[in-house]
């Protein structure tokens, strides 16, 4: 993975009913990347308020790097992340959540440090301090976490953490499934790449409220955890390949 043929970072944001918050979001990330060669995709996940209306908006406007692939009905967070993945133009996707609470101001921190770690690094994924989500969700994603961990063993203390990046190429091959977003660490070390962290600080949610529950997003979870760990079962050696020429 030779990042440098392609600098270019696409920054991917799955999206259902956020026209507020990405009001303000795309300003904020095009502060964040200027000075470097960037498109933002916005996926929207079939939503119902004025979120396509607003995003083709700002497409409208002269040299906006803004882009909109739009889903005819929503298929979930991790639909709209993989559509946009294949969607990217840029040899780097980083990866934030639309409703505004991943601060895009960390998003060069993590391109940067994917840069810097080298073609043995596959993902750089934000991990949360100073969580604003609810003590009743904050306690089940440390539980769940924890239960992550000892199946998993990625070093990943924050798997929901919506700001990632990875190389293009590397997100593409990986084995898609619904909640794959939340496992990418794990399925990165799959295909023998490293995982570098980068604490991030969270911010409250302006506007809206979550589209995502406690109880059926825990339930999701077992199944899609067992599922990663026999994914990792199955792969314990990933050999390093080369042509022979004569």
């Amino acid at each position: 993975m030779n990042l440098s043929d392609n600098p270019k970072i696409s920054v991917v944001i799955p999206c259902r009913n956020e026209e507020a918050n990405l009001a303000f979001l795309l300003d904020e990330i095009e502060r964040a990347l200027a000075g470097r060669p960037f498109e933002i995709i916005v996926v929207d996940d079939g939503s119902t308020d004025g979120t396509r209306r607003m995003v083709a908006e700002r497409i409208r406007i002269a040299g906006s790097p803004v882009r909109l692939i739009a889903h005819d009905r929503s298929a979930g967070q991790s639909a709209a992340v993989r559509s946009g993945v294949f969607a990217a133009r840029g040899g780097i996707v980083a990866t934030m959540d639309g409703d505004g609470q991943n601060d895009p101001a960390y998003i060069p921190k993590l391109v940067d440090a994917l840069l810097a770690a080298g073609d043995a690094t596959g993902i750089v994924a934000g991990q949360r301090l100073k969580r604003t989500d609810t003590r009743l969700k904050q306690l089940s994603s440390r539980f769940a976490n924890a239960l992550r961990e000892k199946m998993l063993h990625d070093g990943t203390r924050d798997s929901g953490c919506g700001l990632k990046a990875l190389p293009t190429a590397l997100f593409r091959q990986l084995p898609y499934f619904d909640g794959w977003h939340r496992y990418l660490p794990a399925l990165v070390l799959r295909e023998g790449f490293a995982v570098v962290h980068v604490d991030v600080i969270d911010r409250q949610r302006r506007h809206g409220k979550s589209n995502y529950g406690i109880l059926d997003r825990g339930l999701r979870g077992v199944l899609d955890l067992v599922g990663v760990w026999w994914l990792r079962r199955r792969r314990k050696v990933v050999p390093e390949i080369s042509e022979v020429r004569p």
